[in-house]
C-alpha cells in the first residue's frame, strides 16, 4: 500500500543528512524560471530504477553502473545537466532505449560524493520535463535528442485552488496519522507555495509503482496531474484510517514476539476490506479446487471445516502449514476418480502371454477374475498373493495385470518395513506427519482402482513402533477395506476397488491372519525348456537393446543358451540367467567397439572366453561308491537342489551324532529314522551288536548352510539302512518324503523344484510319496523327459527301490565285536539312556 516518506528530503544536505543545511524549496517564480530555462538539444541520459524524478524535486542517487559513473563524472565537469529517465523493468541490468520511458526530467547535479565502497552518490534536482527523441549515442553511455515539455504556470482559477487545498489537507492528515513521518513534514507541506511543485513533490514521495509515477509525470494538464495525486492520497488516507480502526479493534498489550502477529492481523483486515480475502489468493485457489473436486460427503465437510480454519489462521503460525498440508492431501487423493477397466478377455490373455512365458495357472486365475468382473459389473477386488522363488516374474506379472486391465500400476516394497505408521500414517500432531504409504501410492496413481503391488510381503518386520503386518489386516480384508482409516487423514477411504497383488518367497513367514486374507497362487520354477524360451523371447532381446547392440550384430545359438542355463546358473527363476546373458553381450560390445568384429554368433565354445569357466557340473560324478551315502532332494528359496546325506559308523557305545547345521525338525526326522531301523533290524539283516557297540554319525554337507524340514526323512533312512546293511544306494536315484515310525511315507512340498533339480544333477529315478502324484501331473512333459518317477506309500518300498541288492561287506562280519570289548561296554543297548545319551552337534 502507499506510504509517504517525506522526512528525508526536508532535512537532507548535500551529503544526505545535516538538518542545519537544508536545500531551499523553490518559489513559484523560481519554478517558472526553471521551467523556461534553455536546455541543450542533446543530453546524456541516466536510467533510474524503481523511481521517477519530478521537476523541482531533490533526489539522492547511488551510482553503481560503470557507464553511469562515466556519465556522471563527465557531466559534473561540464554543465552538470543530464536527462533522467525511468526504466520500464527494474530488473534489467543493461537497459536499451526500448527499456526506457519516453518522458523524463532534465536534472542538475548538485553534489557528487565518493562512497567508501568505491561507488558514487549524487544529489540531483529536477528542472523541467522533457520528451526523449532519437538516441544519438549508446556507448559508453546514452545520449539523446530532447525536447522540453511546455509546463506553463497554472491559472489561478477555483478548480486548481480547490485541488491544491485538498492535496495539502490530505497530505497533512496523512502525516499526522502516520507514526513514521515527522510532524515537521506537515509544516513544510503547508509552506510550499508553488502548486506544480506541490504536485510533483507529493507524487515523488508516494510509495507506488513506477508505472503510476510515470503516468503522473507524463500527464500534461496540471489539473489532471493534481487529480491523479489526489486519488492516491485518498487511498492512502483510507488505509491509514482503516489501520487505526484495526488497532482500536485489536486490543494489544504487545511484546516483541506478538508484534509480527499484530502486523499480520492488520494486513489481513486490510485485504478483507479491499476484497482480497485473508491469505491472498491462496485460500481462493483452494476453494476453487475444492469446488471442482468430486468428494464424499464426509470428506467435503472436513475440507470445508479446514478451509475455514485456514482462513482464520495466521500464515506465519505453525498450524497454518500443517492445516494447508492436510487440505492439499484431501484435494490430491483420488476419492472418486476411477480408470475404466478394459474387460476384453481375449486382449488380456494376449497381453499376459506377450509379457510372460508359461505361468498358465496364474494367468488362468487372473482371467477368471476378469471374466467375473465383466459379467457382474462390480465385485470386491480379490487379494492375490504370488509366492515362489526369486526371479520367476512375480513383480513383473503385476505390471502385466495392470496393463491387461488398463489400470495404473503402483509398487510398494515392504522389505524391512517395521513401523506401523508406514501403513496407517502418522497422526497430525507429529512434526512432519504424512499419510501411510498406501494413500501415498494412491495419490501417485491418481485413480482409486489401480493395481497395487505389495512386494516382499513376507519380509515385513515388527519393532517397538508396532507391527505393520497387523496394520495390513484392514487394508487386505475385502470385507472391511471399503472404509480404511488412515491416522493422518482420519477419514474413511474406500480401498475396495484396488486390486492388491502381494508377492512373497516364504509364505511361512507371512503371519497367519494376514495369509488368511489372501488368495495364494504358487509360481514354481521354470523348466530348462521354459528358461530357453524365456531367454530367446524376452531376456536376450532386452539385453541386446540395453547394451547398445542390434539383433544383426549378435546372435546366440540354442546350445549356447542351454550352456548358460546349466553351467553358469543354478536357480528356479531367470534373474541370474539374464545377468549372465548381459555379461556375454558386454563382451561382444567390447569387441565391436574396438573394431575387432562387426557381428558374431555366440556358440558354446565362445562362452568361456567371455565370462570364464563353467561354474556348475552334473552332481552324479561326485557320488561315492561307499555305503551310507544317499541323495535327497531339497527346496530352497532359489529353487530345488540335491542334498547328500552321509551316514558313517565307528566303534562306540550306540550314540547318534548329527552335524551339518540341522534344524529341530530335521534332527527329529533322523531320530525317527534310526528308531525305525532298530525296530526292523531283524528284517533288514542288521545284527543287534551294530546298535550297541557302534556309533552312527549322520552328516549333511554344506555345513555352513542351515537346513530343516521333514522331507529328508526317506533320504536319512536310506543312508542309515545303507550304512548298517552295507548295501550301497544307487547313484542314479534321489528321493524325498517324510517318514513315520509306522513306516509310512508322507507327502512334502516343492515337488516341481525338486524334480527339476534332480534332472539338472543327472538323476535318472526320483522316489516320491504316493500322495504327491497329483503334483507331478502339473509338471510339463518335457521337464520329465529322461526321469522315471517312482511313488512309495511305505518305507519298505523306498528301501527296495533305492538300495542295491548285494552288500559290499557281510554285515555279520562287519559288526563282529570281540568278547573282551563287549564286557567293557556292558549296559543298555538303546543308546538313549543317561549312560549313552544321543549327542546332537
Amino acid at each position: 500500500m502507499t506510504e509517504l516518506d517525506l522526512s528525508e528530503l526536508f532535512s537532507m544536505d548535500d551529503a544526505g543528512g545535516d538538518p542545519e543545511q537544508r536545500i531551499p524549496l523553490p518559489t513559484p517564480d523560481e519554478e517558472v524560471e526553471m521551467s523556461n530555462a534553455d536546455i541543450p538539444d542533446t543530453l546524456p541520459i541516466l536510467a533510474l530504477r524503481n523511481t521517477v524524478l519530478f521537476p523541482g524535486v531533490v533526489l539522492p542517487i547511488t551510482v553503481g553502473r560503470d557507464t553511469s559513473l562515466q556519465l556522471v563524472r563527465e557531466a559534473f565537469e561540464h554543465d552538470r545537466l543530464i536527462g533522467v529517465v525511468a526504466q520500464r523493468e527494474s530488473q534489467v541490468e543493461d537497459p536499451t532505449p526500448d527499456d526506457l520511458y519516453d518522458v523524463g526530467t532534465v536534472a542538475e547535479i548538485l553534489k557528487l560524493i565518493k562512497m567508501p565502497d568505491g561507488s558514487k552518490s549524487i544529489v540531483i534536482q529536477g528542472k523541467r520535463r522533457i520528451e526523449i527523441g532519437t538516441y544519438t549515442q549508446q556507448e559508453p553511455y546514452f545520449r539523446a535528442e530532447v525536447e522540453a515539455v511546455h509546463d506553463p504556470k497554472p491559472d489561478e482559477d477555483l478548480e486548481i485552488q480547490a485541488l491544491i487545498h485538498s492535496i495539502k489537507e490530505l497530505a497533512v492528515q496523512i502525516v499526522n496519522k502516520s507514526p513514521n513521518l515527522p510532524s515537521e513534514a506537515a509544516e513544510a507541506i503547508e509552506n510550499i507555495e508553488s502548486p506544480t511543485f506541490l504536485i510533483h513533490f507529493i507524487a515523488s514521495n508516494l510509495q507506488v509503482e513506477v508505472e503510476k509515477k510515470q503516468d503522473i509525470l507524463a500527464t500534461r494538464p496540471v489539473t489532471e496531474r493534481a487529480n491523479k495525486v489526489l486519488d492516491q492520497l485518498n487511498e492512502e488516507l483510507q488505509v491509514l484510517e482503516l489501520s487505526e480502526e484495526i488497532r482500536s479493534r485489536v486490543k494489544t498489550d504487545v511484546d516483541e514476539q506478538q508484534r509480527e502477529y499484530l502486523l499480520r492481523q492488520q494486513l489481513k483486515a486490510i485485504q478483507e476490506e479491499l476484497g482480497e480475502g485473508a491469505g491472498g489468493g491462496e485460500i481462493q485457489e483452494l476453494r476453487e479446487r475444492a469446488a471442482e473436486k468430486d468428494l464424499p460427503e464426509e470428506a467435503r465437510e472436513q475440507l470445508e471445516k479446514q478451509l475455514t480454519r485456514l482462513e482464520r489462521t495466521n500464515p506465519a503460525a505453525p498450524d497454518y502449514a500443517v492445516t494447508r498440508n492436510y487440505v492439499d492431501w484431501i484435494l490430491d487423493l483420488p476419492w472418486l476418480e476411477y480408470s475404466e477397466d478394459q474387460l476384453d478377455i481375449e486382449r488380456a490373455e494376449t497381453i499376459l502371454d506377450e509379457d510372460h512365458y508359461g505361468l498358465e495357472d496364474v494367468k488362468e486365475r487372473i482371467l477368471e477374475y476378469l471374466a467375473v468382473l465383466k459379467l457382474k459389473g462390480d465385485m470386491k477386488a480379490p487379494i492375490l498373493c504370488l509366492h515362489g522363488p526369486p526371479g520367476v516374474g512375480k513383480t513383473s506379472l503385476g505390471k502385466s495385470v495392470a496393463r491387461a486391465l488398463g489400470r495404473k500400476f503402483v509398487r510398494m516394497s515392504l522389505g524391512g518395513v517395521r513401523d506401523e505408521a508406514e501403513i496407517r500414517g502418522h497422526r497430525r500432531t507429529y512434526v512432519g506427519a504424512l499419510p501411510g504409504r498406501i494413500l501415498q501410492g494412491l495419490k501417485k496413481a491418481s485413480t482409486n482402482n489401480p493395481v497395487f503391488m505389495l512386494d516382499e510381503v513376507d519380509k515385513l518386520d515388527s519393532g517397538f513402533r508396532g507391527d505393520p503386518s497387523s496394520a495390513l489386516l484392514e487394508v487386505l480384508d475385502p470385507e472391511q477395506n471399503d472404509n480404511f482409516n488412515d491416522h493422518y487423514l482420519e477419514l474413511d477411504y474406500d480401498l475396495s476397488k484396488v486390486l492388491f497383488v502381494a508377492t512373497a518367497n516364504y509364505i511361512e513367514r507371512i503371519p497367519a491372519p494376514l495369509r488368511d486374507r489372501m488368495e495364494m497362487i504358487e509360481i514354481n520354477g521354470y523348466t530348462q525348456n521354459e528358461k530357453l524360451q524365456i531367454a530367446k523371447q524376452y531376456l536376450l532381446p532386452r539385453q541386446i537393446e540395453e547394451n547398445g547392440l542390434t539383433e544383426d550384430q549378435v546372435r546366440f545359438t540354442d546350445d549356447a543358451l542351454m550352456l548358460l542355463i546349466d553351467g553358469y546358473t543354478r536357480e528356479s527363476g531367470v534373474r541370474q540367467l539374464e545377468r549372465t546373458i548381459g555379461a556375454v553381450c558386454r563382451g561382444v560390445v567390447k569387441k565391436v567397439a574396438t573394431g575387432k568384429i562387426e557381428s558374431t554368433t555366440v556358440e558354446t565354445d565362445d562362452i568361456e572366453p567371455y565370462i570364464g569357466a563353467r561354474k556348475y557340473f552334473s552332481e552324479v560324478a561326485e557320488r561315492t561308491e561307499v555305503p551310507g551315502v544317499a541323495t535327497g532332494l531339497a527346496w530352497t528359496p532359489t529353487g530345488g537342489d540335491i542334498l547328500f546325506i552321509e551316514a558313517s559308523l565307528s566303534r562306540g557305545s550306540g550314540r547318534m551324532i548329527l552335524t551339518g547345521q540341522l534344524g529341530d525338525v530335521m534332527k527329529e526326522s533322523a531320530q525317527a529314522a534310526l528308531s525305525y531301523v532298530k525296530a526292523r533290524a531283524d528284517e533288514l539283516g542288521i545284527p543287534q551288536d551294530a546298535f550297541r557297540y557302534w556309533d552312527v554319525h549322520v552328516h549333511v554337507p554344506a555345513g555352513a548352510v542351515p537346513k530343516d524340514g521333514p522331507s529328508a526323512g526317506t533320504s536319512i533312512l536310506a543312508a542309515l539302512v545303507s550304512a548298517f546293511t552295507q548295501r550301497r544306494v544307487k547313484h542314479t536315484v534321489a528321493m524325498t518324503g517324510e517318514i513315520t515310525l509306522r513306516g509310512l511315507v508322507l507327502p512334502v512340498g516343492g515337488i516341481k523344484e525338486k524334480v527339476l533339480a534332480a534332472k539338472r544333477a543327472g538323476i535318472e529315478r526320483v522316489v516320491l510319496p504316493k500322495k504327491n502324484e497329483k503334483d507331478v501331473k502339473e509338471i510339463a512333459d518335457e521337464a520329465l523327459d529322461g526321469i522315471t518317477i517312482t511313488y512309495a506309500e511305505r518305507v519298505d518300498s523306498v528301501i527296495d527301490t533305492v538300495l542295491e541288492d548285494n552288500a559290499v561287506t557281510d554285515p555279520e562280519a562287519f559288526f563282529t565285536v570281540p568278547e573282551t570289548e563287549k564286557r567293557l561296554h556292558s549296559g543298555p543297548t538303546n543308546g538313549t539312556s543317561e549312560e549313552n545319551p544321543v549327542v546332537v552337534r
